[in-house]
């Protein structure tokens, strides 16, 4: 457990994810690691999630127990399905990371997610004990995992173009040393060299910006969804314990009617 807060630690304090270690062109994220890390964040906030349903008594502790599982699968699952549009768009982006390489950014990007959420736990603990209002317990917790996902997303964000300019830079260091070798070979004086031109690496730039505020748009839209298939997570005063709910509407139309609700429109 605590190389695992190390390594977490390492992750959020940003030293795995440097430019000499990205320049390398990997991402040193160990799946095997990180995954676990992941899960029990997910089921870290899931628990505080749950409180809700325990505070009414009867089978809240159902309720908890399926949002502490069910928590760490919806970012899972979201991870499956929007994984194959990051790594193209991630190439279209300038990076030339791996098939591999790119789930290790996104997982990372999920642990930071995580992490972010499971802080944000207690939080949603004191609020639970503090208000019976269900509509209003849905939004707070609509908001803190969206802080979360925008903190997520923002990492990967940054990281990705850390990747491109790392990429970019050892590009032209390569063709710097090309140049001085090929200088060296044609009897240029090698006590004064004549000075090599000083180029800057091109960022992403607004280009691939804009590429991956598109992706960004798709992740949100379908861990948003997902979370209204895997619904019910808190689970509605007075009503029997479900473990999923038929599907019908969609979570923008929910979050809508539960907004109306709760100031009486």
């Amino acid at each position: 457990m605590l190389a695992w807060l190390k390594q977490l630690d390492e992750l959020l304090r940003g030293d795995r994810t440097r430019s000499s270690l990205l320049s390398q062109g990997d991402i040193p994220i160990p799946l095997r690691r990180f995954m676990p890390i992941a899960i029990v964040l997910g089921c870290a906030y899931g628990f505080f999630m749950g409180w809700f349903a325990i505070a009414r008594g009867g089978d809240g502790w159902k309720q908890m127990l399926a949002g502490t599982i069910k928590l760490p699968a919806l970012f899972l699952l979201t991870l499956l399905v929007t994984f194959p549009s990051l790594y193209v768009f991630s190439a279209l982006a300038g990076s030339r990371l791996t098939f591999r390489s790119t789930m290790r950014l996104l997982v990372a990007a999920i642990v930071v997610n995580l992490a972010v959420g499971a802080s944000l736990g207690p939080i949603l603990g004191f609020f639970t004990l503090s208000t019976s209002s269900y509509h209003f317990m849905i939004l707070l917790n609509v908001a803190l995992l969206g802080v979360a996902g925008i903190i997520g997303v923002t990492f990967l964000q940054r990281t990705l173009r850390r990747v491109i300019d790392a990429q970019w830079t050892a590009d032209l260091q390569r063709q710097d040393e090309a140049e001085s070798a090929k200088m060296a070979g044609e009897n240029y004086d090698p006590n004064n060299p004549p000075a090599l031109p000083r180029r800057t690496p091109p960022r992403a730039g607004d280009a691939a910006t804009g590429i991956f505020a598109v992706w960004m748009l798709v992740y949100g839209l379908v861990g948003t969804q997902m979370g209204w298939l895997l619904r019910p997570f808190i689970g509605a005063p007075g009503a029997a314990f479900e473990l999923f709910r038929d599907r019908e509407g969609s979570a923008f139309q929910a979050i809508g009617t539960t907004l109306s609700r709760l100031l009486g429109l």
